[in-house]
């Protein structure tokens, strides 16, 4: 059975049909600022965490002079900033997958208006399409085909959770090198110690990502997808 719908012209409650698709359209687009607004609070609340706990360890080391009560403070602080940290960058994963949820829906409103206008097509510059090549040309984003695993890798970078997550594995890896000199780990060991903490903080977080890119809902199934070229 065909899903598609007949041109304005033959259709005569083509008018209420456009109504309801612009009111659905227009309910996606404030879900999807109110997303963007959760997301901005979120990193703004972990930034001020982290701000909050460095102010506190300066305080601490020029009382302390970098001893054992500062060692002690700073591992238990920072733990709580990676913490803090971790659960940001999941929150934010899922408020991502949230947006492409949006947006497929946007998409699939999009396909509609020109099953009812296909006159129009030439005038939109986001795709009516909800498959995920749709999904990144209404995003705005472009893949390099044969390229695909470097430019994901810098737009990855460049995300919300991408930013945090370094910052996230910046903070493990002082909490690794706190542990080395608490320790008595010479200082090339707790040079390796936070770098590997560094390291495989990064790595962790950057395969997590990954696998929650690919994890879409069953409801998000393409049903328009794009036409293969």
């Amino acid at each position: 059975m065909s899903t598609e719908m007949p041109p304005a012209g033959r259709d005569p409650v083509a008018g209420a049909k456009l109504q309801i698709l612009a009111t659905e359209h227009w309910s996606l687009l404030a879900t999807r600022s109110l997303t963007y607004t959760e997301s901005l609070g979120r990193v703004n609340m972990f930034l001020a965490i982290l701000s909050g706990a460095v102010i506190a360890l300066a305080l601490v080391a020029q009382a302390d002079r970098f001893g054992p009560t500062f060692i002690s403070v700073a591992i238990f602080m920072l733990s709580v900033v990676l913490f803090v940290g971790v659960a940001t960058v999941a929150r934010l994963m899922a408020l991502n997958r949230d947006d492409y949820r949006w947006v497929v829906g946007m998409n699939r409103l999009r396909k509609a208006y020109l099953e009812l206008h296909p006159e129009l097509e030439p005038h939109f510059v986001t795709s009516p399409y909800d498959d995920f090549a749709g999904a990144l040309q209404t995003l705005g984003i472009e893949v390099s085909i044969g390229k695909p695993g470097l430019g994901s890798a810098f737009h990855g970078l460049q995300t919300l959770p991408g930013m945090l997550s370094v910052i996230v594995a910046a903070d493990a890896g002082a909490i690794g090198a706190l542990i080395a000199f608490a320790i008595g780990l010479p200082l090339y060991g707790v040079l390796i110690a936070g770098g590997a903490g560094f390291v495989a903080a990064a790595l962790l977080l950057g395969i997590w990502g990954s696998r929650n890119v690919r994890r879409f809902s069953p409801s998000l199934a393409a049903r328009f997808p794009s036409p293969k070229t």
